[in-house]
């Protein structure tokens, strides 16, 4: 059975006054499944939801097979509606398969081979036989199963109704149809959210076996890295959306190769304006040799003096043309990656060094139970653990927001800085620009614009704080730790809101800067990465959770 291309062209798509997607064309193969990336809000979700049919393109248009399927926020089922009612509605098509097989294989059997009709009808057997063989159709139920399984639902009984369960489980059925149907074309967006990492291994190795077209928008560096033979960038280029082939690694090397050649080209650039410059000043006022007229010169003394300003002439004419050409089309200084201000690659603690804080029997009732924890100078640390281990608390207690029981000491005029999950700022009707200036004071956000950090939109900045969404308060948060940091930083799932870009930009500033660093997190490219200490938590009562834990 031949899968049918997705195909879209020339789309554009306007929300209010803010043009979207302008002039996006993709043309996805069955077998290829590709990524999109991008800041938020440069249209990955928009994208999908035109390819779906969700939504219409203001111009442009979109081939789709007929049995595309589309993971959204909201599933299209009533309150009302059970696990079961799901299941038979992603089962229908398999079943629908083999009860035509089995009408079709009645109808052959009393046909005679040299009838009219016969040819066709073993023809229509045959398609029909290939679609039932791409669908799995008789492994269907056990396939239903297993998803359900693989996704945390194997245990919730399947006459629930769907308005029982949390977002969670309704997110992870939506997913869990999709993959029982296998459609010829799959539409993913943020499909890991909600899952643990079993469960995202379990969808990676499902998604990489599916034969049709897979379209995926997600933040998730790992999952693309695992499942996509192509990434496409959606952030602005002079030529468009960029495609690259195969995953993130691939697309990270092949960022990093650019961004060194944008660098090298920008910097030679910048030396020649410089020279043309001089050559085109200091060489326009320099005339003949400054020295009198010798006697045996008298005779070609002029000539000699015109021909030597003529050629000065002519090299200022050049350099000057070549100057006014290079600063008409010259190329953009890089922007700057995200760095901490004022911080440099912090030296070794020195051994007995006091640690900047301790923790001994520490308790945080229901939420936290920690034997012991030193943070250093130089502390690198990484917690881990599934959701409700406490690693929240941890940094909440850590910060000062929470007093535990225990033991807790903390070096003296210790700066301790919190990424929080929920943000929240005491004067939500200043804008961004006015938060940012009142909290570092006028020097300091002149020395470091919020501009310049690449964290918020220009649009964004004469907004009122208490009118931004989660994400953009969450991210002006981080341009205040980033512009003045703290002696101890401590972030609570960083990389949540941020785009995979900015993500790595964050990663790697925080190797060199500031002083020491404590990061809460279930990226797991971040994870997988990390060159520090590591301490994972397993709640109130586990092992992990009520000791030191392990460093890598």
């Amino acid at each position: 059975m031949s899968h049918p291309a997705l195909l879209a062209h020339d789309l554009v798509h306007t929300l209010g006054a803010r043009r979207v997607l302008d002039g996006v064309s993709l043309t996805a193969s069955p077998g290829h499944r590709i990524g999109l990336i991008g800041e938020n809000g440069v249209g990955k979700s928009t994208l999908l939801r035109l390819l779906a049919g969700a939504d219409e393109p203001d111009s442009g248009s979109v081939v789709r097979p007929p049995d595309l399927g589309f993971l959204h926020q909201e599933m299209p089922y009533e309150a009302g509606a059970t696990i079961a009612d799901v299941l038979d509605d992603a089962l229908r098509e398999a079943r629908a398969d083999l009860a035509e097989l089995a009408a079709l294989t009645e109808r052959l059997a009393v046909t005679a081979e040299d009838a009219p009709g016969y040819a066709t009808l073993l023809d229509t057997y045959g398609a029909r036989l290939e679609q039932a063989r791409e669908r799995e159709a008789w492994d269907a139920d056990r396939r239903a199963a297993l998803v359900l399984g693989g996704l945390g639902l194997g245990a919730v009984a399947h006459d629930r109704p769907l308005g029982s369960l949390s977002g969670g489980q309704r997110g992870r059925l939506a997913l869990a149809a999709l993959l029982v149907r296998r459609p010829s074309a799959l539409l993913l967006d943020e499909p890991t959210n909600h899952l643990d990492d079993d469960a995202v291994a379990f969808v990676e190795e499902q998604v990489r076996g599916l034969p049709g077209v897979v379209v995926v928008a997600g933040h998730d560096r790992a999952f693309l890295d695992a499942v996509c033979t192509d990434l496409i960038d959606l952030d602005p280029a002079v030529d468009g959306p960029v495609r690259h082939g195969g995953g993130y690694s691939s697309y990270l090397a092949a960022q990093h190769a650019e961004r060194e050649r944008w660098e090298r080209r920008w910097a030679e650039e910048q030396e020649e304006l410089a020279a043309l410059r001089r050559s085109a000043g200091v060489t326009a006022h320099r005339v003949a040799p400054d020295r009198g007229m010798r006697d045996n010169e008298k005779m070609g003394y002029g000539r000699r003096a015109g021909r030597v300003q003529h050629q000065i002439s002519r090299r200022v004419r050049n350099a000057t043309r070549r100057l006014e050409e290079l600063e008409r089309g010259q190329v953009a200084e890089p922007p700057r990656p995200l760095r901490f201000a004022g911080t440099v690659p912090a030296a070794p603690a020195e051994p007995g060094e006091e640690p900047l804080v301790s923790l001994r029997d520490t308790r945080v009732p229901g939420r936290l139970a920690l034997d012991g924890l030193e943070v250093s100078a130089t502390e690198r640390l990484l917690v881990t653990g599934g959701n409700g281990t406490g690693k929240s608390t941890l940094l909440a207690v850590l910060a000062g927001h929470l007093a535990p029981g225990g033991e807790m000491r903390r070096r003296p005029g210790l700066t301790v800085g919190l990424l929080a999950q929920d943000t929240v700022f005491e004067r939500p009707e200043r804008t961004v620009r006015e938060t940012y200036d009142a909290v570092l004071g006028a020097r300091r956000a002149d020395a470091v614009p919020l501009r310049s950090l690449g964290l918020l939109h220009d649009a964004d900045l004469d907004r009122r704080v208490g009118h931004l969404s989660a994400g953009q308060r969450r991210r002006l948060a981080l341009a205040l730790l980033v512009a003045c940091p703290p002696q101890l930083l401590l972030l609570d799932e960083p990389t949540n809101h941020l785009s995979p870009r900015l993500c790595d930009e964050l990663e790697d500033a925080l190797g060199g800067g500031p002083g020491a660093v404590v990061v809460a997190s279930h990226d797991r490219w971040l994870r997988g990465r990390w060159e520090g200490r590591e301490v994972r938590l397993a709640g109130g009562t586990g092992p992990a959770g009520r000791g030191e834990g392990a460093g890598r």
